[in-house]
């Protein structure tokens, strides 16, 4: 699969199974995350691959949205590490964190796996469950699992602009 095809084909997974993934899968999800780029490469995330029942439980303390998965990976950036432009002060530790979650989401389509950008959990509470995430902004939780036979795009999957609105050539 080319990766026009791999981008179109992603979709927000919200029916996972909780079938066991392999762990080269895994492997290769994670590489595919550290070779993402990041501003003056200075690298400021961290990924917390959450495997055990019990740090799976916590993740559900914080947010509903597992869609049944029993896996899940947890992107962060440390803002203070992170490259700050210097005309603007613009600090790119959020794009940076969405680079990386933006490798995984699509590694994991790669991998003929699901997932969803997970933007609504409790981030404080998260960080007080798991304190190795409390020097870290929290950028997104990933639920990783097998789709759900019946598991499917939503209606408005292939909304998109067209390139001549979205795109000014100057």
């Amino acid at each position: 699969m080319d990766f026009l095809e791999l981008a179109k084909a992603r979709y927000s997974c919200r029916k996972l199974t909780d079938k066991d993934i392999e762990p080269e899968k895994i492997e290769r999800i994670l590489q595919a995350a550290v070779a993402a780029p990041t501003a003056k490469n200075i690298q400021p995330y961290k990924i917390w691959a959450i495997k055990s029942a019990d740090a799976f439980d916590k993740i559900k303390q914080v947010t509903n949205f597992t869609f049944g998965a029993k896996f899940a990976l947890v992107v962060g950036v440390d803002k203070e590490q992170a490259f700050t432009r210097p005309f603007d002060n613009m600090n790119f530790g959020h794009i940076d964190g969405s680079i990386i979650a933006t490798h995984i989401w699509l590694a994991v389509q790669a991998e003929g796996l699901g997932t969803t950008w997970v933007g609504w959990f409790d981030a404080p509470k998260l960080q007080e469950l798991f304190p190795e995430m409390k020097d870290f902004d929290l950028i997104a939780i990933f639920p990783v699992g097998y789709p759900a036979e019946d598991a499917k795009p939503s209606n408005r999957h292939e909304d998109r602009r067209e390139i001549s609105d979205a795109v000014t050539e100057l």
